[in-house]
């Protein structure tokens, strides 16, 4: 005979199982934005949904269940980098899926993969999630757990440090 969950977990796995249909694509691209590569990026999104099922019942409210979902897939992607202990180099497709290449940009599309892949990760998470991943910056700081005021703050200062870099980069040429 099986055991029966209480209502609020059986409630919450329904939600979570249609959460994870709807946001399967979003959540591989995250991954791969951390990774970069196919087979770590599937790796994360099937870690980051065991995670998920298994602590699913430990979450108190469901409203709060894809912020969750999401610090997850950051986690595990965090986890996956850290175990490496690897430099992470874009995938050449990454950036040019995102934007329509011509040849006057190509060489504009390499220069921002190098400069985003020198980023500091705090800066780094909020623009992936922010520009990437067409979050609000309200959802940015749910998802990280920080105050919209540092999401703010993090985004400006990253961004600056992205041009400072490609200013860089331009200099040399």
């Amino acid at each position: 005979m099986r055991a029966r969950l209480p209502n609020h977990s059986v409630e919450g796995s329904h939600e979570l199982y249609t959460l994870i249909e709807e946001n399967k694509e979003r959540l591989y691209r995250l991954a791969f934005s951390f990774v970069r590569n196919r087979e770590e990026a599937l790796d994360i999104v099937q870690e980051t949904v065991y995670k998920a099922i298994i602590s699913v019942d430990k979450l108190r409210h469901t409203q709060f269940l894809k912020a969750w979902l999401f610090r997850i897939a950051i986690n595990c992607a965090h986890d996956a980098l850290r175990k490496a202990k690897r430099v992470v180099t874009m995938e050449g497709d990454v950036l040019d899926a995102m934007v329509e290449v011509s040849e006057s940009n190509r060489e504009e599309i390499v220069d921002v993969r190098q400069a985003m892949e020198r980023l500091d990760p705090k800066y780094k998470k909020v623009i992936i999630l922010k520009f990437f991943e067409d979050m609000t910056l309200a959802d940015v700081a749910e998802v990280l757990e920080l105050p919209v005021s540092t999401v703010k703050s993090r985004l400006y200062r990253g961004l600056q440090k992205l041009k400072i870099d490609l200013e860089e980069v331009e200099g040399l040429e």
